[in-house]
C-alpha cells in the first residue's frame, strides 16, 4: 500500500516538474526572456520528451527490481565495469574526433570503420549496463539518505531517480553593467564550438549583454539528468546534489529558485553542501577503497562544467619553483571583486578588458576557461559551498555555510533552509 502511495507521489512530482518546464519554456511576450529566445528557439533542448522517456525507463527498472538480485560484491562489480566501459568509450570517442579533425586523412569513414564498430559494441554494452548501474547507485544513495533522515515512513521522498545522459548546454545571460543571471536557457548538446561562439556573438551584439554557453554536469528535473563520468566520487555527489534539488522543489526554497539571485545561490549552495556530504558518505560506505584516491572537494567545479588540468601547459622556467602555487579560488575571487568594483564605477569596457587579461593568466596556469565575463560570474558565482571563488564578496554563500556549521545535523540544516523564502530570513538565522 505504501509503495503505491509513493509511486503516486512520484508521478505527481513528474507532472509538477513538467508543469515547471512548460511554464519556463513559454514565457509571456513581454518577458525579457522572450528577446533571448529569439536567438535560441530552434536549438532549445526538449525537456518534455526527455523526461517522458526517462520516466518510462525508470518505471520499467523499478517494476523488475533491477538491483535486487545482486549481492554487494556483484553490485560493486557491475558499477566498476560500467565505469571501465565508460572510460573506454571516452578514449575511443576522442580517437574518432582526431580522425575527423586530421586533414591528412581523406577517407575518414574508411579510416574510422573499425573504431566505429568497436564503439557500436561498447554503446550496446553500456545500454545494457546503465540501468543496472543506475539502480545500484540509486539504492546506495537512498540508504545514506535514509540514515541521515531524509525519509517519509522510511523511504526518501521523492525516490532517488537519475539517468546517465548527454546533457544540454546552458546559455547564460547577464547585463554588462553588473553581474546577475537574467536568463538560463538550455540548448541542444551537439553544437560545435564555432556554433557556440557565433550564438554568443549574435546575442551580445543584438541585446548588448554578456553571454556564455556553459557545460553542466546535472539537471534537477525528475528523473534527474547526470552526465557520463568515470569518477564515482563525482557521480555520487552529483546524484545526491540533484536529488536535493528535487527535495527542495517540494518546499518553498526550491519553488522560488529563480525569484532572486540570492534564492538561487541559497538553492545551489545548499545542494552542493548536502550533495557532497551524502555522496562522500556513500563512497565511504560502499567503495571505501576509492576514498583516498578521490579529490576532497571536486564537485562544484566538475558539476558546473569548469575544466581543470593539474599543471600549466608550458614547461617550467628556472625560478618557477620559487613562485607561490597558483591558488585558483583566491585568484578567481580577486578577479570577481575587482571586476565588480570596476562595474560599480560604470567602467564596463575596463572591467571586460580586465577579465579577459585575467582569463589569459588562468590559461597560463592550466585552467581552461574559454570566456571570463559577467555571465561567467553570474553562473558560477551561485555555487558558493566553499570560500572564495567566483562568488566574490556575495554574502549569501558564507551565510549558507554558517547555517550548516551551526546546525545539529545535515537534515536539520536542509530542512531549516528549505522553508525560507528570502535571504533576510537566512541572515537572521545565522546572526549571533
Amino acid at each position: 500500500m505504501f509503495q503505491s502511495i509513493v509511486r503516486g507521489l512520484e508521478i505527481t512530482l513528474i507532472l509538477f516538474m513538467l508543469a515547471l518546464v512548460v511554464g519556463y519554456s513559454n514565457p509571456s511576450s513581454t518577458d525579457g526572456m522572450e528577446k533571448v529566445r529569439a536567438y535560441t528557439r530552434q536549438i532549445e533542448f526538449n525537456y518534455l520528451s526527455w523526461m517522458g522517456n526517462a520516466a518510462l525507463i525508470k518505471l520499467r527498472s523499478a517494476s523488475i527490481g533491477a538491483a535486487q538480485p545482486f549481492d554487494h560484491a556483484a553490485q560493486k562489480q557491475i558499477v566498476m565495469e560500467y565505469l571501465r566501459l565508460t572510460q573506454q568509450i571516452f578514449e575511443k570517442e576522442y580517437l574518432l574526433e582526431q580522425i575527423y579533425a586530421d586533414a591528412k586523412i581523406s577517407d575518414k569513414e574508411l579510416a574510422s570503420k573499425s573504431l566505429r564498430a568497436e564503439l557500436s559494441e561498447n554503446y550496446a554494452r553500456q545500454k545494457q549496463l546503465a540501468p543496472l548501474a543506475e539502480a545500484i547507485l540509486q539504492d546506495q544513495v537512498s540508504q545514506i539518505l535514509a540514515e541521515t533522515g531524509f525519509t517519509v515512513a522510511g523511504e526518501p521522498m521523492p525516490n532517488v531517480w537519475y539517468h546517465f545522459t548527454p546533457l544540454p548546454m546552458a546559455l547564460i545571460i547577464s547585463p554588462r553593467d553588473h553581474v546577475e543571471q537574467t536568463a538560463n536557457i538550455s540548448i541542444e548538446t551537439e553544437l560545435t564550438l564555432d556554433e557556440i561562439s557565433a550564438l554568443e556573438s549574435r546575442v551580445d551584439a543584438g541585446l548588448d549583454v554578456s553571454s556564455l554557453v556553459v557545460n553542466i554536469g546535472g539537471v534537477g528535473v525528475y528523473p534527474t539528468m547526470v552526465q557520463r563520468s568515470t569518477s564515482l566520487n563525482w557521480i555520487l555527489n552529483t546524484v545526491a546534489h540533484e536529488w536535493i534539488h528535487n527535495y527542495l522543489t517540494l518546499r518553498p526554497l526550491g519553488v522560488l529558485y529563480g525569484e532572486t539571485p540570492e534564492l538561487r545561490t541559497m538553492n545551489e549552495t545548499t545542494a552542493s553542501i548536502a550533495g557532497d556530504e551524502i555522496g562522500g558518505l556513500a563512497l565511504k560506505r560502499f567503495y571505501p577503497e576509492l576514498v583516498s584516491a578521490s579529490p576532497s572537494h571536486p564537485s562544484t567545479a566538475l558539476r558546473t562544467g569548469l575544466s581543470l588540468v593539474s599543471a600549466p601547459f608550458d614547461h617550467p622556467e628556472p625560478g618557477d619553483f620559487l613562485r607561490p602555487p597558483f591558488d585558483h579560488n583566491a585568484e578567481m575571487n580577486e578577479t570577481r571583486v575587482t571586476a565588480d568594483a570596476l562595474l560599480a564605477e560604470g567602467k564596463i569596457e575596463e572591467a571586460e578588458a580586465y577579465m579577459e587579461a585575467r582569463r589569459v593568466i588562468f590559461l597560463q596556469n592550466g585552467y581552461l576557461i574559454r570566456k571570463l565575463n559577467q555571465a561567467y560570474f553570474a553562473f558560477f558565482g551561485a555555487y558558493a559551498d566553499s570560500p572564495g571563488g567566483a562568488a566574490g564578496e556575495d554574502p549569501v554563500g558564507p551565510a549558507v555555510r554558517a547555517l550548516r556549521a551551526q546546525s545539529k545535523s545535515l537534515i536539520d540544516f536542509v530542512n531549516t533552509i528549505s522553508w525560507m523564502t528570502k535571504f533576510e530570513q537566512l541572515q537572521k538565522a545565522v546572526t549571533p
